[in-house]
């Protein structure tokens, strides 16, 4: 029997049993939790290579699963323990007498002594791992040693007063804390660990949350008044900083209505000495607080990041902040049920504020598509600002130009957390939806110029754009959503497309001009993975900064173990399905990294495990966001769009082929939009548009610029011409139904060949001449 022999190995140096071979699985849970105080009992040092494995072999499968210990079992498997404490150089593990604990069929048994000698080993490393299982345990033994563990973990006043919140726990409720010692806050888990919706649902907690965050921002504002000696990075404890990184996800995740101010006080406050110094109070803490938000992130906690962002000094904390601020926005758009608040910050029902400005003058922040700071004299538009404003209220001028700033950033927030919604096909209750976000005095600059959907009748959807059509009467509990090109059919796409461009009506993201990506009958063919997007090669720093502005996670690519490939990975539709990339280091051109692209693939979470899913299987809206972001990562970063590319061998062969290729459904989007916007031009009668060209004819050659990487090749030879213009007052007149910097530079170049005689620059004309 599989039990005696492993209950057997583990105890018998003398029967050695070949555990590879076994199968564990074939246990039961009670059997499992028998064999666990032996399996713990065993120290590498001291047994047979085989007892060692056997002894592993116990364990992961009890980390695998819930194995019911007695009381007995528990009390034996706290005892060995102890041994292994005795008998090992390292700190003993805790988590396994924790999950003994959990996993104990009957009262707890009596563990004071085991646990009074696991704390003692403990209490004498310099540092501990795992400080909520050390005070569970600590509790087990007795009222000294629990407090001379709370002494120990109570470094600095905020985490005194968690450790005092502790004490007042129930067992069980301590037990929840032991699994924030499982949470390494630096790393980016795929699923929220369950620990922080426990904690939100303990009113001690909750309670003991605000009372540290206010607590610390009280702090950051004696340091900043002068009250509190500042020592730059000193502000807080270690351990004071992962207690107020854990009270700030709970916090953040309840979204508590007194947050925000604490956040506006806090964040800034340890982002800039009180000094002229470079130097900050907490980095420690900004940063751990920023991860918070990352998690749980709301319109006011990135709001409070930017402004310390703004504020400090420091050379090396914007880059950081930077890089955090991408991720944090980019989870932002996942939470829509917090993404879409916006502050109406005293603005009209027009979208605009004035304030006085003494002696007739007056400040006037408009909002459109963005916001726009002008100044007044007695009603009359003045040019800038008026050298008395100036002077006499220059707190009012860099107050306002804060808020132009701010409303600018609210809005590029609300417009990527209702584009991150597409994936999910999020719904709207009409009448919350026409009173915060239609009928929002900043929100609807954002909402105005996108197409929405409101469903009239059950199943029957009418598309409107609230720039130009009045709101329907519907009811309040009616549903509303984005439109998206996915659910519509090709007559319906062009007519939107046509009425935006003749409306000038500029999206704040792409919608109507959206590109869709259906599955092709290669990808039925090869059933769970997409080569679509394989086989190209990309500068791979670009790609990786386009990995982290969409919300990919990615690792390092390089020369060097384990950096030759890597999966690129998105998270969509609240957990629900992932989409991975592969691609891999090729080499190093002058001196930045070339990567190669393969497949594409998706999983779907099933009982708390990610299972590789067919093609067929995946939504097409998640199918078709999440390709349409690899086709931008490959477009936009792939060396065939590089005029300046001039390596030889199979690179500069890939750039010479994929350079000129059929176009992709990005690029079709853009002829498509060049179909409506060329005919408005001056330059007009000179352009043609065919499969993969935009065609101009100049006065000295006739060019064709390849609308996928805007490469152009010279007639009649299909000479290549290298050119890369300023896009900047080129196209800055022409109307644009969607930003998209690949279409800016086409125009760019078609307008200054239009004009090829006229042209001055020497390195360009001498290309045309030669060629000529």
């Amino acid at each position: 029997m599989l039990y005696d022999d492993l209950a057997r190995a583990l105890i018998d140096p003398a029967f050695e049993l070949d555990v590879r071979s076994a199968d564990l699985a074939g246990l039961t849970d009670e059997q499992l939790g028998e064999l666990l105080p032996d399996a713990h009992r065993v120290h590498h040092t001291d047994v047979t290579a085989a007892t060692w494995r056997t002894a592993m072999a116990v364990r992961h499968a009890a980390d695998e699963r819930r194995p019911r210990v007695t009381p007995d079992a528990c009390r034996r498997l706290f005892e060995a323990l102890v041994v292994r404490s005795r008998h090992s150089e390292w700190a003993v593990d805790l988590m396994p007498g924790v999950a003994a604990l959990v996993g104990c069929v009957g009262p707890w048994p009596e563990l004071s002594e085991p646990a009074r000698a696991l704390t003692e080993s403990l209490l004498a490393r310099k540092s501990i791992a795992h400080p909520y299982a050390l005070f569970l345990v600590a509790g087990l033994a007795d009222d000294t040693t629990l407090r001379a563990v709370a002494e120990r973990l109570g470094e600095g006043s905020i985490a005194r007063d968690e450790m005092d919140v502790l004490t007042g726990l129930s067992p069980a409720e301590r037990v929840v804390m032991t699994e924030l010692d499982l949470v390494n806050t630096y790393i980016e888990p795929e699923s929220t660990p369950a620990v922080w919706e426990q904690l939100a649902d303990l009113p001690v907690y909750v309670d003991f949350a605000r009372r540290a965050l206010e607590a610390a921002a009280d702090r950051a504002d004696g340091i900043q008044s002068g009250e509190i000696p500042y020592l730059a990075d000193k502000a807080f404890t270690a351990r004071e900083v992962a207690v107020l990184g854990q009270a700030a996800r709970v916090a953040l995740l309840r979204d508590e209505d007194w947050l925000p101010e604490a956040c506006a006080r806090l964040l800034p406050g340890i982002a800039v000495a009180p000094t002229a110094a470079r130097t900050v109070p907490s980095q420690a803490l900004l940063y751990e607080l920023v991860r918070a938000a990352k998690e749980f992130p709301t319109p006011e906690a990135v709001t409070a990041i930017r402004t310390a962002r703004s504020v400090t000094r420091h050379a090396g904390v914007p880059k950081q902040l930077d890089k955090l601020l991408k991720k944090v926005e980019a989870a932002l758009a996942q939470r829509t049920e917090v993404a879409l608040r916006l502050p109406r910050l005293d603005f009209d029902e027009e979208g605009v504020l004035r304030r006085p400005a003494g002696d007739g003058y007056a400040a006037v922040v408009r909002v459109a598509e963005t916001a726009q700071l002008t100044w007044e004299k007695d009603g009359r538009p003045l040019r800038g600002v008026p050298a008395p404003v100036r002077r006499d209220h220059a707190d009012l001028v860099k107050e306002l130009r804060e808020l132009v700033k701010r409303v600018d950033i609210q809005l590029a927030t609300l417009a990527r957390a209702l584009e991150g919604g597409l994936p999910v096909d999020t719904v709207h209750a009409y009448g919350w939806w026409r009173t915060e976000l239609a009928g929002h005095p900043l929100a609807r600059t954002v909402v105005d110029r996108l197409i929405w959907e409101i469903e009239t009748a059950p199943g029957e959807w009418r598309a409107l754009l609230p720039a130009t059509d009045d709101l329907p009467d519907a009811p309040d509990d009616a549903s509303v959503r984005l439109w998206h090109p996915i659910r519509a059919d090709a007559e319906t796409v062009r007519a939107w497309r046509d009425r935006l461009v003749d409306g000038q009506v500029r999206q704040p993201f792409k919608q109507a001009f959206r590109e869709i990506y259906r599955l092709t009958p290669a990808e039925e063919e090869t059933h769970l993975h997409s080569n679509r997007f394989a086989a190209h090669l990309v500068h791979y720093r670009r790609m990786r900064g386009l990995f982290r502005a969409r919300g990919w996670t990615s690792r390092l690519l390089g020369p060097w173990d384990g950096g030759d490939g890597d999966e690129a990975t998105r998270v969509l539709v609240s957990g629900r399905w992932r989409a991975r990339f592969f691609h891999a280091f090729v080499d190093w051109a002058d001196d930045n990294p070339v990567a190669s692209t393969d497949w594409v693939r998706f999983d779907h979470r099933l009982d708390g495990h990610w299972r590789e899913a067919p093609l067929s299987e995946v939504p097409p809206m998640v199918f078709s966001e999440a390709m349409r972001d690899v086709d931008l990562f490959v477009g936009v970063t792939s060396i065939a769009a590089d005029p300046d590319w001039g390596e030889q061998g199979p690179a500069r062969a890939y750039w010479e082929r994929a350079g000129f290729a059929d176009l992709t459904e990005t690029a079709e989007a853009r002829r498509d939009a060049l179909t409506r916007i060329l005919p408005r031009l001056k330059i007009a009668d000179r352009c043609t548009l065919d499969d993969r060209f935009l065609t101009v004819r100049g006065d000295l050659r006739t060019y064709r610029i390849h609308l996928g990487s805007a490469n152009i090749l010279m007639q009649p030879d299909d000479s290549y011409l290298c050119i890369v213009p300023s896009r900047s007052g080129i196209t800055a007149k022409v109307f644009l139904p969607f930003e998209d910097d690949r279409l800016s530079l086409i125009l760019s170049k078609a307008m200054l060949l239009a004009a090829d005689g006229a042209i001055t620059d020497a390195s360009i004309r001498a290309q045309i001449d030669r060629a000529a």
